[in-house]
């Protein structure tokens, strides 16, 4: 560990967008177990109030404050870090992993679902960035994490399914953290920057970023089952005789795999981040995928696109949990 973080993160102060659910919840969980005292937002009150009540329930010594904020709007934004201001004088660790999925095409996917998925999983970190950096000022070190993926150096899940909004947003999130290091180190010495680059970890992401988008299989109705149907057609796969039943069974088992059949866990996750952090990494990969990707990406990315990239990836055990 670095001198910043010589006790780890005992005694110090955190703040965790997206607290309620996968990731975001294990920072929360890992962090007060060690001592640490956290600030976490969410858009599900329900959610952070399990966050929390697993923390007193095990209980850690870190204190837990939250707020409903919706990191893409920024009067959210403010108003969480106004609270967590008069909660404690100074925070040392912002972990903006707030995300949500969606707005995979330009073309047919709403603009209204494109932008929302771009403004959180961007403006989410550019807001709350903003926000918070005079509680990390006043902090004796400050310590930015901010969450962008393997999408943001890799821009795709396959060549059968388009992923630009949220694949523009990771690799925004990417080039602002390493641009973060040369402006903090000239005009903000005590902060410092790290860019988490995830593969594929078992989160509800997908679940929830349906709920957020309307797109929830259980509420789906034929209108918009019989879209999904087209979209499949277009990939070669043909469920017109497939029930409306049968297709939002479907579509959840395909989110519930998401989560189940990944081959991290969140908490296992979230412990290589800390531990990262803590280390004085600022480019962190989690998850064997996400090395593995990284390396051939780097070494022939004009290949990165093309449909036998997927072989490629496989091939050395990366994305087997993902299909075509």
């Amino acid at each position: 560990m670095t001198t910043r973080f010589e006790d780890g993160y005992r005694g110090l102060t955190a703040v965790v967008t997206g607290g309620g659910t996968g990731m975001g919840r294990e920072l929360v969980l890992q962090l007060t177990r060690e001592g640490c005292d956290v600030a976490m937002c969410d858009v599900s009150e329900d959610a952070m109030r399990e966050t929390a009540r697993r923390c007193a329930e095990a209980g850690h010594p870190g204190e837990v404050m939250h707020r409903i904020a919706d990191v893409a709007d920024e009067a959210h934004v403010l108003a969480f870090r106004d609270a967590v201001a008069l909660w404690r004088p100074h925070v040392h660790v912002l972990f903006n992993n707030a995300g949500v999925g969606g707005g995979g095409s330009i073309v047919e996917s709403p603009r209204s679902e494109w932008e929302r998925t771009f403004d959180t999983c961007w403006g989410g970190v550019y807001l709350n960035t903003r926000a918070f950096l005079p509680l990390l000022l006043a902090a004796p070190f400050g310590q930015v994490v901010n969450t962008s993926s393997i999408n943001g150096f890799w821009a795709s899940l396959g060549p059968g399914v388009s992923h630009t909004a949220y694949s523009a947003a990771k690799f925004a999130v990417k080039g602002f953290t390493e641009a973060l290091i040369t402006d903090f180190r000239l005009t903000a010495p005590t902060l410092r920057a790290a860019v988490v680059m995830p593969g594929h970890i078992g989160t509800d992401i997908a679940i929830n970023s349906g709920r957020l988008h309307g797109n929830d299989p259980t509420d789906m109705d034929s209108a918009a089952l019989d879209a999904v149907r087209s979209r499949f057609a277009a990939q070669g796969a043909d469920l017109s005789a497939v029930s409306d039943d049968d297709l939002r069974a479907l579509l959840l088992a395909g989110a519930e795999g998401f989560r189940d059949n990944a081959p991290m866990t969140a908490a296992d996750a979230a412990a290589r981040i800390l531990a990262e952090v803590a280390a004085g990494e600022w480019r962190i990969l989690v998850g064997e995928d996400a090395v593995v990707l990284d390396d051939i990406v780097r070494a022939d990315p004009w290949s990165a696109y093309e449909p036998d990239f997927m072989e490629t990836a496989r091939s050395r055990g990366a994305l087997d949990a993902l299909g075509d």
